[in-house]
């Protein structure tokens, strides 16, 4: 058996000795290198732009401005392409600008033959600003005389869910309760950066070789911006280095594939600063959520309202498909309750806003998950009784789609993380505290989706061919980003193949001129929706195999089958017939039958079901020095059948770690007058480091997903849901205080505890 198996990943050695060549470690004869020319100013026209110092710096072969781009507009955002115009991404981006939108918008570009040249020459480009106001917020963006940062207006999109009535449930209730939660804006920080080069291989045919999650989607975002037909686009991805959501944007791309085509079809390479990484690449939007719910004496949640303010920042993005899915992956979690749910996203100065892991569901949990947790406490109710009371259960249906849950491990995460965090006694270590070192236990619980249907088109492809010595190449449209998505597939063709896990070669470079489509690594969905072509296509070629195997054996297909990697008689397995590599050999190389065997599958998922899950915090909080001190954190998962325990343990602690973070360090400090990014740089965007992080635990609770092809659901995302709000509800436990604020740092604790009376100013 594969499936279920702590394998190790196949692309392990490649990595840890250096093997694995990056987007960077690919380089071309004549290379050149593009430098953006940054504004210094976050709202502002151009006016003016003088390129002839720049021009004049030897080694500078061209500097274009805003002027020489196309005028077509474009999206960004990496989602698969919809038939209907009103369900596509918002194309409001142009190559350069002259309206420049928030701290360092491109407006000039310069092609050097060397980095270090084009960043002096781009210094050199003289630009003249007519400056503008800068709007920071929701109200300033959405007040009636706000400066119009597009066109169209401040607003990108608004829009409403609403189920079993939630004003007239939470006005019912026996108790309600109402606050305002704020998060923050901050920055992927994936160790490889953004980078990717262009060069011409036909005189209408553009290659690009990119650090992307999404190359398909590239291909066509990168034609669109340039006028071209897609099929004119070749993308190819190698290794990647990390991506959380920022890669599954359509970055650099079409600057490189502008810019080989104006240089007559030479190599050109865009790569972005770690600096530039933080104001022109991606950030996670920041929410301004207003919470109301309404629950019971006897912990009953009769229903909730979420009111939601999203800035997407200086351009669309992903827009408002951040706000509205936070609601409809959220909305699994008490689906015995009430739900309304409003989302308004605007634009504003900031950097612009897009994916990144959990895709609203952090945001919108954070404040579900605190309000219910202040409620409990109000009442005087222990908080995991109260979600053990409304945690979904199999066979519940999701008010808003009305869609069936089939496998719900929620209410056993729960109950069995009460019992491995030992809950009761660490919650009664916690009562009646004084002093300035107090102690604090706290739960939150997520429900997220394991595609986007019915939002999004989900399609994956897979092809595998058989190699002469009984091998199989599995060529997959789905990219690895670092997940560990490659050696999942490995192991499904091996289990349905049933030949060794080591038999399978998973091509993991895409190539969108070759490689099967898939639209790339996002929302949790590659397992889940990729894993129907592995099996059909590894459930063809197995069939091929035997079918091949019946005729050197004279032996009827129905009597044999594959067993590690030998045809073998299914009455008897061990009676050896011959192995694939003898079969292989017949079929490529015998004169008159056979030929080679391969297989070829695209599917289309139209199922969606959520994983459930929890984490379970005790920490200390230091009340003089503002600080918090994490004692014990642990993780619970429900994502159906665990396919590689290994792998699934350490995309929990990724996610865990990725969650601390989120809660106690990271902000991108952003002068709300100026626009101006004050943090750009991995010295003072603070971030945990290993030395950072507690022990990080974690168990699952498996379950079996009938919708799913393997009995598996979605684990990339979740681990980073609940971290935040079960640390936050830890605090409030120590200390009385309910901080609805993130991060919440030693700053943001002070100013609390000062407003509390813990601390005298």
């Amino acid at each position: 058996m594969s499936l279920g198996s702590p394998l190790k990943r196949v692309d392990a050695e490649a990595k840890v000795t250096g093997h694995a060549r990056y987007t960077d470690d690919h380089q071309m004869h004549g290379m050149r290198y593009a430098k953006y020319v940054r504004s210094p100013l976050a709202h502002a026209y151009v006016t003016a732009i003088d390129t002839y110092a720049a021009l004049a710096l030897p080694g500078v072969e061209a500097v274009f401005t805003y002027q020489d781009v196309p005028e077509l507009r474009f999206p960004t955002a990496g989602h698969a392409w919809s038939l209907e115009p009103a369900k596509r991404d918002v194309a409001d981006r142009q190559l350069l600008t002259q309206h420049v939108r928030h701290y360092g918008d491109g407006v000039a570009i310069v092609v050097a033959r060397d980095a270090l040249t084009a960043e002096r020459a781009a210094a050199l480009v003289e630009v003249v600003y007519q400056e503008l106001p800068v709007i920071a917020t929701a109200q300033g963006a959405l007040a009636p005389d706000a400066p119009l940062i597009h066109p169209e207006g401040n607003t990108l999109k608004k829009s409403e869910i609403s189920a079993n009535q939630p004003k007239e449930a939470i006005s019912s209730a026996d108790f309600q309760l109402s606050a305002h939660f704020q998060t923050p804006v901050i920055q992927h920080c994936h160790m490889e950066g953004v980078t990717c080069f262009a060069y011409m291989e036909q005189p209408d045919h553009i290659v690009i070789v990119s650090s992307t999650q999404i190359p398909q989607i590239v291909r066509r975002t990168v034609a669109q911006a340039l006028g071209m037909p897609w099929s004119n686009i070749r993308v190819i991805k190698p290794y990647i280095g990390g991506g959380f959501g920022n890669k599954q944007d359509v970055l650099e791309e079409p600057m490189a594939a502008f810019l080989t085509q104006k240089m007559g079809g030479i190599p050109v390479k865009v790569e972005l600063s770690r600096e530039e990484c933080f104001f022109a690449s991606r950030t996670r939007h920041a929410f301004s959520i207003d919470a109301e719910l309404g629950l019971n004496h006897d912990g009953i949640l009769t229903g909730y309202q979420l009111n939601v303010l999203s800035n997407t920042g200086a351009y669309a993005s992903h827009g408002h498909s951040i706000a509205s899915a936070g609601a409809n992956k959220i909305s699994y979690l008490y689906p015995r309750s009430a739900f309304g749910y409003s989302a308004l996203t605007h634009y504003s100065n900031y950097p612009a806003a897009g994916a990144m892991r959990g895709y609203g569901a952090p945001q919108v949990a954070f404040a579900l998950e605190c309000l219910l947790d202040d409620a409990a406490e109000k009442l005087s109710l222990d908080a995991v009784d109260v979600r053990l009371l409304n945690a979904a259960r199999s066979g519940d249906i999701n008010p808003v789609n009305h869609k069936k849950i089939y496998s719900a491990g929620l209410v056993e995460c729960l109950e069995k993380g009460r019992e491995l965090f030992e809950w009761n006694a660490r919650k009664a270590a916690c009562k009646n505290q004084t002093g300035d070192l107090r102690r604090g236990v706290g739960v939150a619980c997520f429900s997220y989706g394991s595609n986007t249907y019915p939002v999004g088109v989900e399609i994956a492809g897979a092809r595998m061919l058989l190699n002469q010595d009984g091998t199989v190449n599995l060529q997959i449209g789905a990219t690895e980003i670092g997940q560990g998505s490659d050696t999942v597939f490995a192991q499904m063709a091996a289990e349905t193949l049933g030949i060794p896990f080591e038999h399978i070669r998973v091509i993991s470079t895409q190539d969108t001129d070759i490689t099967a489509y898939d639209p790339g690594a996002f929302a949790s969905r590659q397992s889940y929706v990729a894993a129907p072509a592995v099996m059909q296509a590894a459930s063809e070629l197995r069939s091929k195999i035997l079918a091949h195997a019946e005729l050197i054996s004279h032996q009827p297909q129905w009597g044999l089958t594959l067993l590690n990697g030998n045809v073998v008689m299914a009455a008897q397995p061990e009676m050896v017939l011959m192995s694939v590599a003898e079969v292989s050999m017949h079929a490529y190389y015998h004169q008159e039958i056979g030929a080679q065997l391969l297989a070829e599958i695209s599917h289309k998922t139209t199922t969606n079901p959520p994983a459930f899950g929890c984490t379970f915090v005790d920490l200390s909080v230091d009340i003089p020095l503002c600080k918090v001190t994490i004692n014990k954190i642990i993780n619970l998962h429900d994502s159906g059948r665990i396919l590689n325990p290994q792998l699934a343990e350490g995309q929990v602690h990724g996610g865990m770690g990725m969650g601390i973070g989120w809660a106690l360090f990271e902000e991108m400090i952003i002068d709300e007058k100026t626009g101006v990014v004050r943090n750009p740089n991995l010295l003072d965007y603070k971030f945990p480091t290993i030395m950072d992080l507690p022990d990080l635990d974690c168990a699952f609770v498996e379950t079996y997903e009938p919708q799913s092809a393997y009995g598996h659901k979605a684990l990339g995302e979740p681990p980073i849901i609940s971290p935040a709000p079960a640390i936050r509800n830890a605090i409030r436990m120590a200390t009385g205080v309910s901080i609805n604020t993130l991060p919440i740092t030693p700053k943001t604790l002070f100013a609390e505890f000062v407003q509390a009376g813990l601390i005298r100013e």
